[in-house]
């Protein structure tokens, strides 16, 4: 399990590469720095996994009931998309051009670590969504957290 931190601005060049931000690929091991596998995010950006994450994520994925119509949605509108992709020798990264249409990534992007995953945003597109939210943040998260969540961390399960 990995703890990814950090928001980074990257620049696609016109071959729909960016350059992988250095101070993140040194947060994950130097085997698993290079791989990861990247999809449609829940909202309008993209989601880049390292390849163990995904594989843990693809391994509990797979033991979801298909006999459920709402799992065999869920199964397409997430994993169709989804691309290995694999950071070249100058530790650029080449977004796969149906994925880059889809969140905008033509230009300026935001690269956004999130724990165990990476969002990719439109700068604009995230800045839009973290301004019109901003003052809603606290109402979140009490509902997302609960009141002693940051407080006491020892009852933190």
């Amino acid at each position: 399990m990995y703890n990814l931190l950090g928001e980074y601005e990257v620049t696609v060049d016109a071959k729909g590469r960016f350059l992988m931000p250095g101070a993140l690929r040194k947060q994950l091991p130097k085997a698993e720095a290079d791989k990861y596998v990247i999809n449609r995010g829940f909202e309008n950006c993209l989601t880049m996994y390292p390849l163990q994450t995904w594989e843990n994520l693809n391994a509990r994925l797979n033991k979801l009931n298909d006999f459920n119509p709402k799992v065999r949605e869920f199964k397409r509108l997430f994993l169709n998309g989804a691309t290995n992709v694999e950071l070249d020798a100058a530790g650029r990264l080449l977004l796969p051009k149906n994925l880059a249409v889809h969140a905008n990534l033509i230009k300026d992007v935001t690269v956004c670590a999130q724990g165990n995953k990476i969002e990719l945003w439109n700068t604009k597109t995230y800045l839009q969504y973290i301004n019109d939210r901003a003052t809603d943040f606290s109402k979140l998260a009490e509902e997302v957290a609960g009141g002693d969540f940051f407080t006491e961390p020892d009852k933190i399960s």
